[in-house]
């Protein structure tokens, strides 16, 4: 029994870290993504170009490999290291706030990509008609896009990026490729010890949170399907 409360309560602590990443990857993603979805329907093409190629380069190449590459490649080049940031939250390590942050810039750039997707998609589905429409009862751009396009986007955005948000919760493990102490980090740790129990038990973690996050966005959507499109 001493053996169950000593991993729960490493595992935990560990899980509060993935927690924290996918809850500051979000908030830095979804507006990020949003802003490069523009960039990418802009009708400047050195602009749209760019972007477009940056966000095939996203899209086209291993999250683990990013990760890498901004955690290692600034130190390499002599370019800057990563700085420590003092939380001052008695639960989270120190020690691994450089990993972390460098972890974190690099869920949010991957992720913002895979949203501006979405965003593209949703945004372009909407006919012209109603940009016209908008005009003719003589609103702005501004006025158009949030009072007549961005409830219909969101509706039609929904079930995709639900996924994305749920595989994000999962794609936090890799963060141990680079020493973050994630659930996962800990887990592994265990199995040093000959425990092979913990591995599994880090699963049912991830189980339960993505069966909350299920609920919730069916919820959402549910609460959205008064409005057809």
């Amino acid at each position: 029994m001493g053996e169950f409360l000593q991993v729960t309560s490493q595992l935990l602590e560990g899980f509060s870290t993935s927690v924290m990443l996918f809850i500051l990857t979000l908030i830095i993603a979804l507006p990020l993504g949003l802003i490069i979805s523009f960039c990418t329907i802009s009708k400047f093409a050195p602009l749209r170009i760019f972007f477009k190629v940056i966000v095939w380069i996203l899209r086209g190449t291993p999250l683990m490999l990013q990760i890498f590459v901004i955690f290692y490649l600034p130190g390499l080049l002599n370019l800057f290291v990563w700085p420590t940031m003092d939380t001052g939250w008695a639960w989270f390590d120190r020690t691994i706030t450089t990993r972390f942050i460098a972890a974190l810039v690099a869920f949010s750039i991957n992720y913002a990509a895979y949203f501006s997707e979405i965003y593209r998609g949703g945004i372009e589905s909407i006919s012209k008609g109603q940009f016209e429409a908008g005009q003719v009862l003589g609103m702005t751009k501004t006025q158009i896009f949030f009072k007549v396009v961005l409830l219909q986007v969101i509706k039609r955005i929904i079930p995709p990026m639900s996924n994305e948000i749920i595989t994000l919760i999962k794609d936090t493990a890799l963060a141990n490729f680079i020493s973050v102490l994630d659930i996962l980090y800990w887990a592994k740790d265990f199995m040093l010890d000959g425990l092979i129990w913990p591995l599994f038990y880090a699963g049912a973690f991830y189980l339960v949170f993505v069966g909350l996050l299920t609920i919730i966005f069916n919820r959402v959507e549910k609460k959205l399907s008064y409005f057809r499109v």
